[in-house]
């Protein structure tokens, strides 16, 4: 019934896709078992797919008739509905449709910027206005003056308060109907009329008295509850229970929506619920909560859903520690199989604020381990591998694991540590700390833990310039990588574990000679982004292929006409899945990466912009890593500006903390682009002095397409000098080096102008 309900609402939007009503029955917890097969989608997908089909079934009924969809007390929104609303505010300035949302002061709304959104500041009513208010409540009957007065005194214009203070007197016996107004009973007492919100609501309630416990027993179940869950805890039979929610109603203390005993109620406001429970002693409250856990539970146990952070929020309440743990551990490894990283946070801090109450041991100490673990791995995807909370996190693991003698999550706490190590720039203390955890999985003959660590030490060993070492390092973790048993390390380690490596292989291989190799790994890698199911994994996966377009040419790999030429798409792709699930440092990444894009297109004075905010915003991260990249991409966009020195002041400050890091897989590029500026500015003997460097150091690193850029720009140099002949015979071997990679942009260049020089 419920299902075919659902259907019926998305086809009155226009929605007729059975994959629809798949997703939104799953997110509603509806059984589809037997109208429609498994559905067969990543998480992060159903995500997108669940906040595409909602923004949709807006935008058909707006195509029918203008919609007015009301948002309330946002203040008290989660981060997924947050991401909705966004994607709405962004859709309805071209529908027929009025969004209207309310929201407390302290809320700092993110759309304020369009031009399509309006902000209003709503002031407190007025007399006037507020007497309107009364009035409407009395059903247009005259309230005596002295009560009027001491409502308006007392509401402070606040519309609620007016509302439920009018209603308080009405019911409070001080008043009588007369014709077409009320008149006092009697004198006024001083105290009659409740001077708070909340002692009218508490009046309020008190005069329900009979019904006062089922407000009470809703308020413990939350702002809205069912009429099957009520009733599963209610000491009450179901007439008597129909009754009182009937009472409740009348009252508009509660609004229904639905018939019993399908029906679902919610509170007319926050403040009505807030009431409601507070007039509770705290071991009545402890006593329902700890009711409606255990009642919750015979469903799960009956094969209904139940969400586990509902579970959890009840067995807290009623000081259920080790089930409230137990259930917010749940809770955290559903969100984060669902790609809902920022609610699995709030899940595992829930959860660790009590675990630390639990007497001590290692059952405790082992619990604890397991959350923090998860905690600094949602930590690096939502806020960075080196932000204080993910440091702290880890910190606080490394710890632990003195105390639990667990292979598995001490490497996870190392790897965090590392994380932490390489994105700070601490390539070395990076290098110390893998090799150390590889050294430890080999003498335990731990399979999974080996191939991560090899996997840590190939692209700390690619940063530091080491290109053969970290080609061997990630090719024996690749050997290693079985999907059916180690797909699931991502959710522990981050990213995973073969799209990590393809990506630092098709780089290892790109500087070492073998571009077309490399695009192969470039090409496995696009193919394993687009089938994996964890969030995290695909961004980073999508950050690392844009990076990889922007090596594979000179810094052009956004040209359209390049072999390894990147989509524009791909980047824009990486900014939304990033801003989707809160993964803030590739977002910066990708705002970095679109700016150079759009200074490739010409829009220069924008890209730069972009780039150079993207890159404060990058070091904001506490990141270093990778600066150097940006730095030198910085420096080739006021190049292309005409603003040189600028461009050489970017390219010092790279190589300067390059110097300070150890990160030099960009250091050749750096002499490079170096020497073209100095060539700029005509100062040819510092420039080939430059090249020379940047020879240097890619015959050091052994990346043999760098020795071939720079012999390339020395060979041109030396031929402008009337030296053909050095030219010739510096750039000849280089060039008879290469097996491969004959259609790329720079061995071509590189093999035309050789011909030019022996011609």
């Amino acid at each position: 019934m419920k299902l075919d309900k659902l259907e019926t609402l998305l086809a009155r939007g226009g929605e007729q896709d059975r994959e629809a009503a798949q997703v939104l029955a799953a997110l509603l917890a509806i059984p589809t078992e037997t109208r429609y097969p498994p559905i067969d989608l990543p998480p992060q997908r159903i995500k997108q797919r669940t906040l595409e089909i909602l923004v949709e079934q807006l935008a058909g009924l707006a195509k029918q008739k203008p919609v007015l969809a009301v948002y309330e007390d946002v203040h008290w929104i989660d981060p997924s509905t947050l991401e909705l609303l966004g994607l709405v505010i962004e859709r309805v300035q071209r529908l027929p449709a009025l969004v209207l949302i309310t929201f407390r002061p302290e809320f700092s709304p993110p759309w304020t910027s369009h031009a399509h959104v309006t902000q209003l500041s709503l002031s407190r009513l007025t007399r006037r206005h507020g007497a309107a208010v009364a009035l409407r409540v009395t059903g247009g009957k005259a309230l005596p003056r002295e009560v009027l007065d001491q409502i308006m005194a007392r509401t402070d214009g606040v519309p609620l308060f007016v509302e439920e203070l009018t209603k308080t007197v009405l019911e409070s016996g001080l008043l009588r109907e007369v014709g077409n107004h009320f008149e006092l009973t009697g004198t006024l007492p001083p105290l009659a009329i409740p001077a708070t919100l909340h002692d009218s609501l508490m009046a309020r309630l008190d005069h329900l008295a009979p019904v006062k416990e089922v407000a009470q027993i809703g308020a413990v179940i939350g702002r809205e509850f069912s009429h099957d869950l009520l009733a599963a805890v209610a000491p009450h039979d179901e007439g008597k229970l129909q009754d009182a929610l009937a009472q409740l109603c009348r009252s508009e203390l509660i609004y229904c929506r639905g018939a019993p005993p399908e029906a679902t109620y919610s509170f007319k406001h926050a403040l009505v619920q807030d009431a409601a429970y507070s007039s509770l002693l705290k071991t009545r409250r402890q006593q329902m909560h700890a009711r409606i856990a255990a009642a919750l539970e015979e469903r799960v146990a009956a094969g209904s859903e139940a969400l586990p952070e509902i579970i959890a929020h009840h067995c807290t309440e009623a000081g259920l520690i080790d089930r409230a743990v137990s259930y917010w551990w749940q809770a955290a490894q559903s969100a984060i199989q669902r790609s809902a990283i920022l609610e699995s946070i709030a899940h595992l801090e829930n959860g660790l604020r009590l675990v630390r109450t639990l007497p001590d041991s290692q059952e405790r100490v082992r619990l604890e381990l397991d959350m923090q673990v998860a905690l600094g791995t949602a930590f690096m995807a939502a806020k960075g591998w080196s932000s204080p909370a993910t440091a702290a996190a880890f910190a606080r693991a490394e710890e632990l694991c003195e105390r639990v003698d667990d292979i598995t999550l001490r490497s996870v706490a190392d790897y965090g540590r590392y994380l932490v190590y390489l994105l700070r720039g601490q390539l070395d203390a990076a290098l110390a700390t893998t090799t150390s955890m590889l050294r430890r999985a080999e003498c335990d003959c731990d399979q999974a833990t080996i191939m991560i660590a090899h996997r840590c030490v190939g692209i700390t060993s690619v940063h530091r310039g080491d290109f053969e070492a970290g080609r061997k390092h990630m090719e024996a973790s690749l050997a290693l990588y079985d999907p059916n048993e180690h797909a699931a390390l991502a959710y522990r380690f981050a990213y995973d574990p073969r799209i990590a490596n393809l990506c630092y292989i098709a780089h290892a291989l790109l500087h070492l000679g073998y571009p077309d190799q490399a695009f192969e790994k470039y090409t496995e890698l696009l193919q394993a982004i687009r089938h994996h199911r964890h969030s995290p994994s695909a961004a980073f996966g999508l950050f690392q292929s844009a990076l990889f377009c922007t090596y594979s040419r000179d810094l052009g790999g956004y040209k359209r006409d390049s072999n390894f030429g990147a989509d524009e798409a791909i980047v824009d792709e990486l900014i939304s899945i990033s801003t989707e699930h809160g993964f803030s440092l590739w977002r910066t990444a990708g705002v970095i990466l679109k700016g150079w894009v759009l200074t490739q297109a010409g829009e220069s004075d924008s890209g730069l912009a972009q780039m150079r905010d993207g890159i404060v915003e990058w070091r904001g991260h506490d990141a270093k890593l990778f600066v150097p990249r940006w730095l030198l991409m910085l420096a080739s966009a006021l190049s292309r500006l005409g603003n040189p020195r600028a461009a050489l002041d970017r390219i010092e400050e790279g190589l300067a903390l390059i110097t300070e890091t150890n990160e030099r897989w960009n250091k050749t590029e750096l002499h490079l682009r170096k020497g073209e500026l100095l060539l700029d500015l005509k100062a040819d003997e510092k420039a080939e002095a430059s090249f020379l460097h940047a020879l240097t150091v890619a015959q050091d690193q052994r990346a043999k397409l760098w020795e071939l850029r720079a012999a390339t720009s020395l060979a041109r140099l030396w031929v402008q000098g009337n030296q053909r002949q050095r030219a010739h015979d510096l750039l000849a071997p280089v060039c008879g080096w290469f097996t491969e990679g004959f259609a790329t942009p720079d061995i071509k260049e590189a093999r035309t102008f050789l011909d030019l020089v022996e011609s």
